[in-house]
């Protein structure tokens, strides 16, 4: 493991909060501009944003529009080298890259980063995704339809362009990441592809834990629906998600708009893989970007930095200089072009907080060891603790113990606010905050551990075990991690929520949470604190309101909490 640290990282941040959100207004703003009518309409003439790209992007830009085999039109930029540019073969063709845009956006999104592939010599095809703005046909998320759509996209490219077939990658963002995933798994002529805030497993980033993720869908939904033609399967899926019915069709749904799902194939075409995501993704979660990675048998690479679904990326689109956009571009110089200098190692994280970067050989490395500890009876009055007070020490354990809540209630414990708790984060080091001696432990069991004497290096997902007893057969339990000061202010390390359903009321059985994947330094002098509850608003819980939750320790099965350490 290498670690270097980013002195000037937090007043990077800060000087680029402006850009950052300006940018995500932007992005946003476009979105909402977009007239239904305008966006029906696949023959129009180019509108005026299309006309002013045209005007500012330079001699070797033009406007397309790309048939598919459905005699769908999907609109399109093409960026073209100038031919005295670096990189062409002895037939003067250059590799190529091709961009789908982003959830509810179109092809000006990826202007800027365009023209800089371009002329660093790359042939350069950005395209509105099916069903919306001005591309035909309906929204189908990653589906059949806009897979066969990146192979017609390249069939053209090949064919109406300088184009080297054999040198061909693909990038995205959002959508367009998973959109980059699934066709390196379904296209054994892409070769590279770097994937930002994409997916690898969408079930999961819609079902974590078995547990809905409501707000998040609800974002999708709000920022897709101006500019976006659903189709009637998607409408259908939508309304299953928030009426909690029809699960498993949904699942079905999403799981064959899983990489995760033909990662056996991405391995088989051995395309390079490039991932970049963030801690705070509040969309597609961190574990699961994290568990594709590790699934994956070929050339392959994880930047994992603070932030939310695309955050990390936004200011690229401006033509900021960004971290995100500079390593994908290395990654297509050296699989692309083998001119990408020394490669890099296959992980790189940056801490939270304080901006450190790690490297590691890989993501079995990234911790080293594990750390126990047994969580006694939980915390009523503020003084409880986890291990009995004394980290790593055997506390109660053995001796049995149950806590109850109340169920359906908000203890003030939550994870945040889906687009700007991760934001915040990366931008001012600022996650989710609770005063923990006063959240009401009514709502929430909390254990909290003695000051720690040194710091504590937080890698990896740290996993909760425990016994649950309900009076419901469905119910939803949220265990959230903190780091805790003197004071008693809880910083979020990370969360997760788990659901359960067909228990016998009053019958305990065993839960495991494994919370979502961080890296985090714990500092010397602070605490670690636990809490469980039942209620967050980031998610569609199933625990009726007022019922009664226990989490207890049976002797023969003592709660722990797990916390995989550097």
């Amino acid at each position: 493991m290498r670690r270097t640290q980013d002195h000037g990282g937090h007043r990077a941040r800060v000087r680029t909060t402006s850009a950052a959100v300006a940018a995500a207004l932007a992005l946003l703003g476009t979105v909402a501009a977009a007239p239904a009518a305008q966006a029906a309409s696949t023959s129009a003439a180019p509108g005026p944003a299309r006309a002013a790209a045209q005007a500012t992007a330079g001699p070797f830009f033009r406007l397309a529009d790309i048939p598919m085999k459905d005699g769908v039109v999907l609109k399109a930029n093409v960026f073209t080298p100038a031919p005295s540019t670096p990189g062409a073969d002895a037939h003067g063709r250059y590799p190529v890259i091709v961009q789908p845009a982003s959830w509810g956006q179109n092809d000006i999104e990826y202007v800027l980063q365009g023209r800089k592939l371009a002329a660093s010599g790359y042939v350069v095809v950005t395209y509105t995704v099916r069903g919306f703005w001005l591309s035909g046909g309906e929204v189908d998320v990653a589906g059949p339809k806009d897979v066969a759509d990146i192979s017609s996209v390249i069939d053209w490219v090949i064919a109406r362009t300088p184009a080297d077939p054999q040198r061909i990658g693909m990038t995205g963002l959002s959508l367009g990441g998973g959109l980059t995933l699934m066709g390196a798994a379904t296209d054994p002529r892409i070769k590279a592809v770097a994937a930002m805030s994409g997916w690898g497993d969408l079930v999961d980033s819609l079902y974590s834990g078995g547990t809905r993720h409501l707000q998040a869908a609800a974002v999708l939904a709000g920022v897709g629906a101006p500019a976006g033609r659903e189709s009637a399967e998607f409408r259908g899926m939508l309304a299953d998600l928030f009426g909690d019915r029809n699960t498993p069709e949904v699942i079905r749904w999403a799981r064959t708009r899983s990489p995760g799902a033909y990662v056996d194939r991405i391995n088989a075409n051995g395309t390079a893989v490039f991932l970049a995501s963030a801690w705070g993704e509040s969309i597609f979660n961190s574990s699961q970007i994290t568990a594709f990675y590790q699934k994956l048998t070929g050339p392959k690479r994880i930047e994992l930095r603070p932030g939310d679904h695309a955050t990390q990326e936004v200011t690229g689109l401006l033509g900021l200089d960004n971290a995100t956009w500079a390593s994908a571009l290395s990654w297509f110089d050296e699989h692309l072009k083998g001119s990408g200098g020394t490669p890099r190692p296959p992980v790189e994280l940056e801490v939270r907080p304080g901006g450190a970067h790690e490297t590691y050989p890989s993501w079995q490395a990234v911790s080293s060891r594990t750390e126990r500890l047994r969580l006694g009876r939980a915390d009523v009055f503020g003084t409880g603790s986890l291990d009995g007070g004394t980290p790593g020490s055997s506390g109660t354990a053995g001796t049995g113990w149950r806590t109850t809540v109340v169920g359906g209630t908000n203890s003030g414990a939550d994870g945040g606010i889906t687009e700007l708790s991760g934001l915040l984060d990366q931008v001012l080091e600022l996650p989710p905050v609770v005063v923990v001696p006063l959240l009401p432990r009514r709502a929430g069991a909390v254990w909290q551990s003695a000051p720690y004497t040194a710091a504590q290096h937080i890698r990896g997902a740290v996993k909760l075990h425990t016994t649950v007893t309900a009076c419901a057969p469905e119910d939803t339990a949220i265990g959230y991690l903190y780091d805790v000061n003197a004071l008693g202010v809880g910083k979020l390390i990370s969360h997760a929520p788990q659901s359960w359903s067909g228990r016998k009321p009053g019958q305990a059985f065993p839960l495991n949470i494994p919370l979502f994947a961080t890296a985090y330094d714990l500092p010397a002098g602070h605490r670690l604190a636990l809490v469980l509850d039942t209620k967050d608003l980031l998610y569609g819980g199933r625990t009726p309101l007022n019922s009664k939750v226990s989490f207890g320790s049976p002797e023969d099965d003592p709660s722990e909490l797990v916390l995989p350490l550097r």
